[in-house]
């Protein structure tokens, strides 16, 4: 099994991170709270109230987790394809896959990378939503410490399935939306690039980057009910299960609110899988 895809993953994962950050702040602020007024308005009570350090709370933990998530969804992905279609990543241009096998090999790099990233990203979420500026000699101390204590305190507190809480959010979010990533990002490459070339930079970076508005779009809904879920317990349960925080956000707020957060995630999602590809597929040419 090639494992360059697995190591082109993490490091590509690690760059579309460190950008996309001070946005996933932004929008788990949005998903899982009330008190901001917007985009704009929910930025700058973090600069003013945290500094510019608040757009990035909860980061180290998925800068060492994506070394796991992210190779796990492009190593699981390519070599799903290679069994599906006997091709390797540089034989696929002169012979495309076809668009069911890229979606079924998305869908299974989605589901396994849900489930390795399940634990990281509440604990990820959890640190995001911890709204008291950096600490200051007297000042009160935030719950958590860091990611460390996070997870000690999630699993002293809530139990060992307590740092899966929103996995099968999580799961139902990531399984399809990663089947329309790799679709949209293979079948833009391949509409915009000569037969058996390799796309060009623009072209990655075009491609990339609408597969990750794409894959957003679709994932908004349930990425509201996983970030809700994962906030549920912090200090009494809410929410009875996957439906019944549908059911509850539908009644308490309307619609809308499965789209809470759709607005920057689109905006995160262009740069950053725009980068996230082109990283990607030149470390890939790089060592083949």
């Amino acid at each position: 099994m090639p494992v360059e895809e697995f190591v082109a993953g993490w490091i590509s994962g690690a760059l579309g991170l460190v950008l996309g950050h001070p946005f996933d702040t932004v929008k788990v602020r949005l998903q899982t709270q009330t008190t901001y007024r917007g985009i704009v308005d929910c930025m700058v009570k973090i600069y003013r109230h945290e500094s510019l350090l608040g757009f990035f709370k909860g980061m180290s933990f998925p800068i060492a987790s994506i070394a796991v998530v992210n190779s796990v969804l492009f190593g699981v992905y390519s070599n799903t394809l290679l069994l599906l279609t006997a091709t390797s990543h540089q034989e696929r241009r002169a012979q495309p896959p076809s668009y069911m096998h890229i979606f079924l090999a998305g869908c299974t790099g989605g589901f396994l990378q849900a489930y390795c990233l399940a634990p990281f990203d509440l604990i990820k979420v959890r640190l995001q939503n911890q709204t008291e500026p950096v600490a200051q000699p007297g000042s009160t101390p935030p719950q958590y410490q860091g990611p460390v204590h996070c997870a000690a305190s999630i699993f002293r507190e809530e139990g060992y399935r307590g740092l899966f809480r929103g996995a099968w959010a999580l799961m139902l979010r990531d399984t399809p939306t990663m089947g329309i990533y790799f679709i949209t990002y293979e079948g833009l490459c391949h509409q915009y690039t000569p037969e058996g070339q390799n796309p060009s930079s623009a072209t990655v970076l075009v491609a990339g980057g609408f597969a990750g508005i794409a894959s957003w779009v679709a994932a908004t809904p349930l990425d509201v009910i996983k970030s809700r879920m994962q906030m549920d317990g912090l200090r009494r349960r809410v929410y009875q299960g996957v439906l019944d925080c549908m059911v509850s956000s539908v009644r308490q707020e309307g619609l809308g609110v499965f789209f809470r957060g759709v607005t920057i995630n689109s905006a995160r999602a262009f740069p950053v899988n725009a980068v996230t590809f082109l990283s990607y597929e030149y470390l890939l040419r790089w060592w083949g």
